[in-house]
């Protein structure tokens, strides 16, 4: 499992650390592995014997861990200078290193790409150490000239710890950032490399150990689960199962207007692992159609039969049968997934006083509605909107977008990050079929949490499986969930 902690816990892990170990010593081991990773990136574009090389560094410790990198490419032959953001101002022990090495260390004010001559104008790369994970902000337009002055040459762009711009602690972006290739970081990942619009710009990851391991708590502040984490809670069904014992979930979706909600919704269940899928709505002819194992009734859904779980909302309008439908679900005393067109008929106070558990799941324009704010809200904060709404409707959320983000209200529960997924699955349906994958995951006997973080995992793997770099219909994800089962079960 990749997790990630907190600016604080890992300053007060680092500080634990330091204590016990000689002045510098993090510092080094955060250099050799830097000087490691640049030296892999320059291999690929040739080698590092007589490449160029650009840091840009800021006042601190970040620029610092970057000189002393810097230092022991230049050893090694590479052409290296140090451009400083702040005039005179950069680690004065990272800064005696690189001179030592044979680096130059120079002003951002008095440097400008064609003053090296003696480099044609090629740049091999360009190491960002700008600010550090104590940043706030974007980038001051003095370091935002800088950067665009460097990058003009398109070397590689390696990141120091994070991209400069970014918020460490929640992905925000709030004005001008470096985009990097690859991002080099220390000790342990932080929320803002995992969670966009942050991560987008972090590019390939890379933690070097620098010791915390023993240091950082227990319980992370993000964690992602990964192959081996998801096929260990993957349903598998005994000898003695029966299709009622595997779970049945139950589907009110559809309506005369959206039949193919009913069809996306049903098609994703089915795949989900539970042994059995009931339809309730007026979309029972093309789901028998599609999926004539179906068991299908005219509702309400109180009627229909015992399930394990409820999935509402997908196409189901807003119409008096779509109030009462979520209403007779929301009093079911057995997990209920709400989506779409459930969530705006959703009533905070019933979702807060139920008993049994409660997944939503909306993307940023619903989540807007839900929190009463705009979306780009949501779409620039997505850690804090995640977590306001699972507050605020004691449920567990999964928020859809580029970043599927997954939070509980229990306490001390660590927001769970998808790292599945493709850009073609922003596609008309997608939501529907994982309603449905993470509604039989639910029945299967998945507690909620696990159910939505499986469910998200398996839906954008099956998305890369039907895409493979092409559109994808909702349709195609959902026949690829079986493919996607199987690549985590092996």
């Amino acid at each position: 499992m990749r997790t990630a902690y907190s600016v604080s816990t890992v300053r007060a892990a680092e500080q634990a650390l330091m204590a016990r170990l000689p002045e510098g010593t993090l510092m080094q081991r955060a250099a050799a592995g830097l000087a490691a990773a640049c030296a892999d990136v320059l291999r690929r574009g040739g080698r590092v014997y007589g490449s160029r090389v650009v840091l840009l560094v800021g006042s601190g410790d970040n620029g610092g861990d970057a000189l002393y990198a810097g230092a022991r490419l230049a050893r090694r032959g590479a052409g290296v200078v140090a451009v400083r953001v702040s005039p005179g101002r950069a680690h004065e022990g990272g800064s005696a290193a690189l001179r030592a090495a044979g680096g130059r260390v120079v002003d951002g004010g008095d440097t400008a790409p064609d003053t090296h001559r003696d480099w044609a104008g090629r740049i091999d790369l360009v190491v960002d150490a700008i600010t550090g994970i104590g940043g706030r902000g974007g980038l001051r337009p003095d370091a935002a000239a800088l950067v665009e002055r460097y990058t003009a040459h398109h070397a590689p762009v390696v990141a120091v710890d994070l991209p400069s711009g970014v918020e460490a602690d929640t992905g925000e972006v709030r004005g001008d950032a470096v985009r990097a290739d690859a991002t080099v970081t220390f000790g342990a990942y932080k929320p803002g490399l995992l969670v966009d619009p942050a991560a987008a710009l972090a590019g390939a990851l890379h933690l070097v150990d620098i010791g915390l391991g023993a240091e950082l708590p227990d319980v992370p502040d993000l964690e992602a689960l990964q192959y081996a984490d998801v096929a260990a809670l993957l349903p598998v069904p005994s000898a003695e199962s029966d299709k009622y014992r595997r779970g049945v979930v139950g589907i009110v979706a559809g309506s005369a207007r959206y039949p193919g909600a009913a069809v996306l919704a049903v098609s994703g269940a089915l795949r989900g692992g539970a042994g059995a899928v009931r339809y309730v709505g007026p979309g029972a002819d093309a789901v028998i159609a599609r999926h004539p194992e179906t068991l299908v009734h005219a509702g309400p859904p109180a009627k229909a039969g015992r399930v394990q779980s409820w999935v509402v909302g997908p196409g189901l309008g807003d119409g008096t049968e779509a109030v009462e439908a979520v209403s007779d679900v929301l009093a079911a005393d057995v997990p209920v997934l709400v989506d779409a067109d459930g969530l705006r008929l959703l009533d905070t106070a019933v979702v807060r006083a139920r008993t049994a558990p409660t997944v939503l799941t909306p993307h940023a324009g619903e989540a807007a509605a839900l929190l009463g704010v705009d979306r780009a809200e949501v779409e620039a904060g997505r850690l804090d909107a995640v977590r306001e709404l699972a507050s605020t409707f004691r449920a567990t959320v999964l928020l859809k977008g580029s970043t599927t983000l997954i939070a509980t209200d229990v306490p001390h529960t660590p927001v769970r990050v998808n790292p599945t997924g493709t850009s073609w699955l922003a596609t008309a349906g997608s939501g529907d079929v994982l309603s449905g994958l993470t509604g039989s995951l639910l029945a299967a006997g998945l507690a909620p949490r696990d159910a939505a973080s499986v469910g998200a995992h398996l839906h954008g793997l099956a998305a890369r499986h039907a895409s493979d770099g092409s559109p994808v219909a909702a349709q195609d994800v959902a026949e690829a969930i079986r493919a996607a089962w199987r690549d985590v079960r092996a």
